[in-house]
């Protein structure tokens, strides 16, 4: 089974070793074919701390690190 692949923009690092990342997610609707977006809010484990807000990044899903984080930081991208 392959793991989920998200891109999204750091809105948060108050957290130790936690990062909040928004993404969002484009797709037409089923019955008015007109483009629609969903915006949620993931917690992403960043082992040294490095992402900072702003930071557009890449997360991979992972094993549960907390009862609401199970994604961990992938890379930084910009």
């Amino acid at each position: 089974m392959s793991k989920k692949i998200l891109e999204g923009v750091v809105v948060s690092d108050k957290m130790d070793k936690t990062v909040t990342v928004l993404t969002l997610r484009r797709f037409p609707h089923r019955l008015y074919k007109k483009l629609t977006v969903k915006k949620k809010k993931y917690k992403a484990h960043d082992e040294h701390n490095k992402a900072k807000v702003g930071d557009k990044v890449k997360i991979v899903e992972s094993r549960t690190y907390s009862k609401d984080k199970y994604f961990r930081l992938l890379e930084i991208l910009k």
